[in-house]
C-alpha cells in the first residue's frame, strides 16, 4: 500500500484520502485486486479508527469481506481489539444501503459476535436503529438464519428481552412469531418479567404485545 495512504488511515486524515483519490481515482480500486492484502478498511479497523473506517466502507464496500494474509476480515480485527465501537457503528450505520451493501460483501459479519456476546441483530436493538434492525432481520429471513434472533449475549438476554427494556414496540412487533416469548436470561427472567420488573418507566404498549404473545 502507497506511504501516504497508509498514513491517512494511521492518522484518520479522511481529507488526505480523499487528496490521495482525487491524484489516483483507481487507487482502491488497486488494492482490491491484491490477494491477502490489509486494505484500509483492515487497517482502520485494527487501529479502531471508526470514522475513517465508515468513510472507507462507504467509497468500497467489498473490502468489507476481503481475508488479509491471517485470514481475517476487517470485522475479525476490530473484535480482536475490543473496537466495539467501530463494530458498532459499522452494523448499525444509518447509511441503510450502505448497511445492505456490506451485509451483501460481508454476508458472515452477521455472524460475527462483540465481546459481550451480542450479534448485529442486538446491537441494532440496544442502538434504537428501527431501520437498521428492519434491514438486519430481512437480511436473515432470506438468508434463512432466522434463529439468529433467538441468540443470548453475555447477559443470556435475547432480542426481545433487549427490546423489552428498551421499550421498541416496533421490534418487538416484527419480533413475536420468530422468538420464544419465554426464553429466560440467566437471572432466569422471560420478556413479561422483566417488563413487570420496569415500574413507571415501562411503555404500555409493549405489555400489550407480550400478552397477546
Amino acid at each position: 500500500m502507497d506511504d501516504s495512504l497508509k498514513r491517512s488511515v494511521e492518522t484518520e486524515d479522511v481529507d488526505a484520502l480523499y487528496s490521495i483519490i482525487s491524484y489516483d481515482l483507481d487507487v482502491l480500486e488497486t488494492l482490491d485486486q491484491i490477494p491477502l492484502i490489509d486494505t484500509p478498511l483492515h487497517i482502520a479497523a485494527s487501529v479502531g479508527n471508526t470514522h475513517f473506517a465508515l468513510e472507507i466502507a462507504t467509497l468500497k464496500p467489498s473490502f468489507a469481506w476481503r481475508l488479509n494474509g491471517h485470514g481475517l476480515n476487517p470485522m475479525h480485527l476490530a473484535l480482536l481489539n475490543g473496537h466495539d465501537q467501530l463494530v458498532t457503528s459499522m452494523i448499525t450505520t444509518e447509511d441503510i444501503d450502505l448497511l445492505a451493501e456490506l451485509l451483501s460483501a460481508c454476508p458472515s459479519s452477521i455472524e460475527d459476535l462483540t465481546v459481550r456476546c451480542e450479534t448485529a441483530v442486538h446491537v441494532a436493538v440496544k442502538n434504537g436503529r428501527l431501520s437498521a434492525f428492519k434491514v438486519l432481520l430481512g437480511w436473515l429471513r432470506r438468508a434463512n438464519k432466522e434463529e439468529m434472533v433467538k441468540w443470548k449475549e453475555e447477559d443470556g438476554n435475547t432480542v426481545l428481552h433487549v427490546a423489552t427494556f428498551t421499550n421498541q414496540p416496533k421490534v418487538m412487533e416484527l419480533l413475536i412469531g420468530t422468538v420464544n416469548v419465554n426464553a429466560k436470561n440467566f437471572n432466569g427472567l422471560i420478556a413479561m418479567d422483566m417488563f413487570r420488573l420496569m415500574g413507571d418507566s415501562k411503555d404500555s404498549e409493549v405489555g400489550k404485545i407480550l400478552r397477546r404473545a
